[in-house]
């Protein structure tokens, strides 16, 4: 895709160097680094990026600044994609970040190791897109609660929401499955008309029912 303009913010600055000569050699621009949410949202502010790439534990309490951070990004520039990095992964943080829109990731710092992976993981969230961390989809996919308002979904069509909360397209998702697009496409009609999630635009009901696989977890 396109360069992708990215401030980065991580209080490790072996991790923030590696990542920023990462998207540098991949194409990427990083216009900004810090080390805490203040510079962050400095550099935000005045460079007005693609793509804010966030640490949510940093100075000075190292508990969620990071979080803090991206929802005063999201309020005041809500068009600034928002990628946040977790050494853990944390249920709440992410379904807190889903809900305030789109472009938006939730990623575990180990997934950096995987080259291919994060740097399409930075650009769907760079285009607008959702991703949250498979590792935190399976953890969720796991878990048993009553009232499970997801017990009207077919198993397949479990199967593909799980997907949409990775992130994933139409396309990835047929790729994935070894269905048609036209198959996936049916099924995301279906799974959204069974959550009762109310008409919107395509790509806003898709990160409700995200919102709504999350929950029922």
């Amino acid at each position: 895709m396109a360069e992708v303009t990215v401030v980065l913010a991580e209080d490790d600055v072996l991790l923030r160097e590696g990542v920023a000569s990462l998207l540098e050699r991949s194409g990427h621009q990083v216009v900004g680094q810090s080390g805490d949410a203040t510079g962050l949202l400095d550099l935000v502010r005045l460079h007005r990026p693609d793509l804010a790439i966030v640490d949510i534990r940093m100075p000075p309490t190292h508990t969620t600044e990071g979080l803090a951070a991206a929802r005063v990004i999201r309020q005041e520039l809500p068009e600034v994609g928002i990628l946040v990095l977790s050494a853990h992964a944390e249920v709440e943080h992410a379904m807190e970040l889903l809900a305030s829109g789109q472009g938006i990731g939730y990623l575990l710092k180990s997934r950096v190791a995987d080259v291919a992976e994060f740097l399409d993981t930075l650009e769907r969230v760079a285009r607008g897109g959702s991703v949250v961390d498979p590792a935190l989809v399976r953890e969720l996919v796991s878990a048993r609660r009553r009232e499970d308002p997801l017990e009207r979904l077919s198993v397949r069509e479990r199967e593909v929401l799980a997907l949409m909360a990775e992130g994933r397209s139409n396309v990835g998702i047929a790729r994935h499955l070894w269905i048609t697009e036209g198959t996936v496409e049916k099924h995301v009609r279906s799974l959204l008309a069974k959550l009762g999630l109310p008409e919107a635009v395509e790509d806003h009901r898709r990160v409700l029912a995200v919102i709504t696989f999350l929950e029922a977890q």
